[in-house]
């Protein structure tokens, strides 16, 4: 009982720690492939250890200094080093003990940055770039980055794996890069940083609704590249976008972790203070030419912050504003939400329409927020049993233990489902 507890101990540190550590990894050995091995070897020795020894009092410092001295074996060991890795070697053995916990938090942010700007070099397919870099900063699964791909596991395995040797093959340096090469490099960083948040947001497997410090990571990084780029109009639409979302989390968990969703969700505990940033960031990014795909969602987020209730949201500014975001990038994801826009503003009937013309798009099959929003239209036009045979099939489709109980219990008849009624499905 006491290993087990310890292992789930471990791996919330390293949830935590992960990206921090293979970023500070990454800036000593200047090979991001490397960092992660380095990082999950210090992970394999904590396993090991930990259970014997307890818990130490600083785990995040105990695997940077565990990485810190097996960096250091690895870089000696091969006969084939280069003069510079040696050079590296002697630095990390010689230099004064560093003051670990300014290590992995006072500078952390910008490491990370560094980091992220680092993986998403143009020499890497842009594909590769955020699944690599979703995999290493995000703590992702193989699997969790496949699913918000809505590609195969095999697929994205082999995408990081070409990312991680195309780098180390171009001697890619751990920096940020500056001027014209960071603007290339922008797009990728911002699609990293809010594929990050939309998992800490709605998780897609595992037994939390929620992966709090995902999101908080994510806006952390959104924060520090809105102080960094302030005339980047899609900076701000996308910080924007995280604030307003981050507004929520305390109330889109019930007492028991279980989700509750915005139909439902006391609006009096939405952090107002967030909401008041996220706002301001829109100003922003309105005032810097337009608003771009994250501005435009940022947008449709304030249209929900401002509304008192559900029924007072401006459901047919929303329909059109995912209109505008379909124009500029098109996404079948993006239509499912434009669709549940419909049925608030125009009626279930005229959402169903817009939702079935999606029944044969590739990308959605195995989605199971296709049957979930179906469900919810077809059980708001009176059709509850075909309702309940599209909630089962959401269900067996999704990977996340809490919204599979919620969807099992809309399957149940009349009266033994919980009170909660008409939800709204909608992505972050």
């Amino acid at each position: 009982m006491a290993a087990t507890a310890t292992q789930r101990t471990v791996e919330a540190v390293w949830r935590i720690e992960s990206p921090r550590l293979i970023a500070g990894l990454a800036r000593v050995v200047r090979d991001v492939g490397l960092a992660e091995d380095l990082a999950q070897d210090a992970l394999v020795v904590a396993l090991e250890t930990w259970p014997g020894t307890g818990v130490p009092d600083n785990p995040g410092a105990w695997l940077m200094t565990t990485a810190r001295h097996r960096a250091i074996d690895t870089l000696r060991r091969g006969a084939t080093l280069d003069r510079k890795r040696e050079q590296i070697a002697r630095e990390l053995e010689t230099q004064e003990a560093p003051d670990v916990d300014a290590a992995l938090d006072d500078d952390i942010g910008d490491d990370v940055l560094r980091l992220v700007f680092t993986a998403c070099h143009p020499v890497v397919p842009t594909e590769g770039r955020i699944a690599l870099t979703l995999r290493i900063l995000g703590g992702l699964t193989t699997s969790e980055i496949a699913r918000a791909f809505l590609v195969g596991e095999t697929t994205l395995a082999q995408r990081i794996t070409r990312a991680k040797r195309t780098l180390a093959e171009a001697g890619v340096p751990f920096e940020a890069p500056s001027g014209i090469e960071r603007v290339e490099r922008l797009g990728s960083v911002l699609e990293v940083v809010y594929l990050i948040f939309n998992e800490g947001y709605a998780a897609t497997a595992g037994d939390d609704w929620m992966r709090l410090e995902l999101c908080e990571d994510a806006l952390r990084l959104g924060r520090i590249l809105a102080q960094i780029l302030p005339e980047e109009g899609e900076v701000h639409g996308l910080v924007a976008l995280m604030e307003i979302q981050q507004s929520r989390a305390c109330s889109r968990v019930g007492d028991d972790g279980e989700p509750v969703l915005l139909a439902d969700q006391d609006r009096s505990r939405w952090d107002r203070l967030l909401i008041t940033r996220g706002l301001a960031a829109l100003a922003s990014a309105a005032e810097l030419g337009g608003l771009g795909p994250y501005g435009l969602q940022a947008a449709i987020a304030a249209c929900h912050a401002r509304a008192r209730s559900t029924e007072d949201t401006d459901w047919a500014q929303i329909a059109e504003l995912y209109g505008a975001l379909a124009d500029a990038a098109p996404s079948p994801v993006v239509e499912l939400n434009r669709a549940v826009a419909i049925s608030m503003a125009d009626g279930p009937a005229a959402g169903l329409a817009a939702l079935d013309a999606l029944a044969d798009e590739p990308a959605l099959r195995g989605y199971h927020l296709l049957p979930a929003v179906r469900g919810d239209m077809l059980e708001r036009l009176g059709r509850a049993d075909e309702a309940r045979t599209e909630f089962a099939r959401a269900a067996g489709l999704t990977r996340n233990a809490r919204e599979r109980e919620l969807l099992l219990a809309r399957t149940r008849p009349e009266g033994q489902a919980p009170a909660r009624t008409r939800s709204e499905w909608q992505a972050p």
